[in-house]
C-alpha cells in the first residue's frame, strides 16, 4: 500500500478523473466509489470500489482506505457520508450539512436568501394550485425546477402559458420550486474556493453559452463591465461564507439585463464551467479542490491568458459504442489542447470531453482582456469543435 495520503471521492466520473491527475503531482492519490466498473476516473485513480453512490458498504470501504472523502456528485448521501465519517475519524469536505442544502433547491434558495444574498423570486410548488398561485404572482413565462435530481438542465422546465401546466407538473415529478423567469443579459459562473482557517479565493468570472439547457462553451474573462465582475465576486464570497466545508463551489450566476447579479445555482464540488482552469489559470480548479480537501495552502486563482472551454458533446440519436473521430484539428491548433473523459459509450448530448483554446499572454492582466479578443477564441473553439464526430 502507498504511503501517500488518499482521498476517497464518491463518484469516478470526468470530475474524479480529473481530481485524481491533478492531485497526483501534490503526492495525494485518489480511490473512487462509482456503480460503473471501468468509470472514467478509474485508469488514473489508485483504485476504484464499484458501487453506488449511496452505498453505506462502498463508502465504508472507502474510509476505510482513505485520510479524506468528498465527492463529485451530488446523488451522495449526506447522511451516510456523516454517519461513515465519524465511525472512521475520516473528515469530508464539503461539509455533509452543505450538501442537504444544495440536494434541495427550496432549501438552497431558503438559504441563500436568508443569508442575504440575492436569488429569483420564488415559490414552493406541491401541485397544481401552487403553480398557478405562483404564475398569478410572477407572471408568464416561468420557470419550474424539481426540487431534487435536477441536473443538465434535467427537472428544468419554463412555462410559457396555461397549455404548459400540466406537462410541467408531469416532468418534474413531486415536489418543486417555481421562479420568476429572469431577463438575464448573459449567464455567469464562479469558481469559490474554501480552505483551511477561513482562507477563500475566487477564480475570474466566467461567461457561459448553454444550448438545450447544456453548458457549450465557456468565455473567461466574461464579456460584461469590471463593475459586474466585480459585484459577481461579492457575491460569490457571501455564498462562500455561508457554506461549511473545504473545496470547490461551482457557483451559477445570471446577470440580468439591469446589471444585477443573482445566484441562480451551487454546485459543492469543482465545476465543468471551471475546466479552463486546467489550462488557464495558475492552479486548476481541481488541483484547488485537492489542496483545499487535504488541508493544504490554496494556490493562485490568476489567469494566465484569455481562454475558451468547450464541451465535446455526444451525437446522432441512439447510444453506440464511442469512437471519436475529427480531434486530430484540436490537437494541431496553437494554443488548444483536449480532456477525452474516456466514456466507452456515446449518446446525444452526453459530455465526452472538452478542449481549451488559450489566447496569448499579453502585457498586464488577462482578466481584463477585451471582447475582440475572446470573440477570436469562441470563433475558433467552434470551427474545431465542428470537426469532432463519433463515427
Amino acid at each position: 500500500m502507498s504511503d501517500s495520503e488518499m482521498i476517497g471521492v464518491v463518484g469516478g466520473g470526468q470530475l474524479g478523473r480529473m481530481l485524481a491527475e491533478a492531485a497526483a503531482p501534490l503526492g495525494v492519490e485518489v480511490v473512487v466509489l462509482d456503480p460503473t466498473s471501468e468509470c472514467p476516473a478509474s485508469p488514473v485513480a489508485r483504485d476504484q470500489i464499484v458501487g453506488d453512490f449511496d452505498d453505506e458498504e462502498g463508502i465504508r470501504e472507502l474510509a476505510a482506505r482513505a485520510d479524506y472523502l468528498t465527492y463529485e456528485i451530488e446523488l451522495a448521501d449526506p447522511d451516510v457520508l456523516e454517519r461513515v465519517a465519524d465511525e472512521y475519524d475520516v473528515p469530508v469536505n464539503p461539509d455533509p450539512e452543505t450538501l442537504r442544502t444544495i440536494q434541495d433547491k427550496l432549501v438552497q434558495n431558503r438559504a441563500l436568501r436568508d443569508a442575504g444574498v440575492p436569488v429569483p423570486d420564488f415559490r414552493r410548488v406541491d401541485d397544481r394550485e401552487d403553480l398557478l398561485d405562483a404564475i398569478e404572482e410572477f407572471g408568464y413565462p416561468v420557470m419550474l425546477k424539481a426540487r431534487e435530481g435536477g441536473y443538465d438542465g434535467r427537472g428544468n422546465v419554463p412555462v410559457a402559458d396555461e397549455s404548459e401546466v400540466e406537462d410541467a407538473l408531469e416532468q418534474v415529478e413531486g415536489g418543486a420550486v417555481v421562479e420568476e423567469f429572469v431577463d438575464f443579459e448573459r449567464e455567469v459562473s464562479i469558481i469559490g474556493v474554501k480552505g483551511t482557517d477561513g482562507e477563500t479565493a475566487t477564480f475570474p468570472l466566467g461567461e457561459n453559452v448553454h444550448r438545450e439547457e447544456i453548458l457549450r462553451e465557456t468565455v473567461v474573462p466574461a464579456r460584461t463591465s469590471e463593475a459586474v465582475a466585480e459585484r459577481a465576486r461579492e457575491v460569490a464570497e457571501d455564498v462562500l461564507e455561508m457554506l461549511s466545508g473545504r473545496g470547490v463551489y461551482g457557483i451559477e450566476l445570471f446577470e440580468t439585463s439591469e446589471g444585477e447579479i443573482l445566484v441562480n445555482e451551487i454546485a459543492p464540488r469543482p465545476h465543468n464551467s471551471g475546466h479552463y482552469t486546467i489550462e488557464g489559470a495558475l492552479t486548476s480548479q481541481f488541483e484547488q479542490h485537492a489542496r483545499a480537501v487535504t488541508g493544504r495552502p490554496l494556490g493562485a486563482t490568476d489567469l494566465r491568458s484569455p481562454v475558451v472551454s468547450a464541451n465535446l458533446l455526444g451525437d446522432g440519436d441512439e447510444r453506440r459504442d464511442a469512437n471519436p473521430a475529427g480531434d486530430e484539428a484540436i490537437l494541431a491548433h496553437p494554443g488548444a489542447s483536449i480532456h477525452w473523459y474516456g466514456k466507452h459509450e456515446v449518446y446525444p448530448l452526453r459530455k465526452m470531453g472538452h478542449f481549451t483554446v488559450v489566447g496569448e499572454a499579453r502585457s498586464g492582466s488577462p482578466d481584463e482582456a477585451d471582447d475582440e479578443t475572446t470573440d477570436e477564441l469562441l470563433r475558433a473553439a467552434r470551427d474545431l469543435r465542428d470537426e469532432v464526430t463519433f463515427e
